[in-house]
């Protein structure tokens, strides 16, 4: 009599399992990393901004007339073909500004980015329209 060689049903009914499983814990693993370096892309694009801006104060005397897309960059990462974040200036004045990094396409509902002219930093999570000082830590930690 001949032995046939190979898989039973249940062999790859359990491997598939176990696929299945790690899948499950791999994928939004990588998700969550995927959005936390797109975040952090744009916080960097942000102070690039930020220093724009001051070079152009240092220039003209003031921050008026400044355009995000004709002194640095309209949107983060500043080099791609995909935007994750638009980059506007909502608040400008001859003396003080304020920076906004909108989440958009596959980033979007990720909560808004912000950078003023003193340096105080924020991150508006839930989208709430409000931003608090203590979210300025997630500029620095993975939030």
């Amino acid at each position: 009599m001949k032995k046939m060689n190979g898989f039973t049903l249940i062999e790859m009914m359990i491997v598939v399992a176990i696929v299945s499983i790690l899948a499950a814990i791999a994928i939004p693993s990588y998700q969550s990393s995927v959005t936390k370096s797109r975040r952090g892309d744009a916080t960097a694009v942000l102070q690039g901004l930020a220093q724009a801006m001051e070079r152009l104060y240092t220039e003209t005397g003031t921050y008026v007339g400044a355009d995000p897309a004709t002194i640095y960059s309209a949107k983060s990462p500043v080099d791609g073909s995909a935007t994750y974040y638009n980059l506007t200036i909502p608040t400008l004045t001859a003396n003080a500004y304020s920076l906004l990094a909108t989440p958009v396409n596959a980033q979007a509902g990720n909560g808004i980015l912000t950078l003023t002219n003193t340096g105080l930093r924020g991150w508006d999570a839930d989208n709430s329209g409000g931003v608090d000082a203590a979210t300025e830590q997630c500029w620095e930690t993975s939030c």
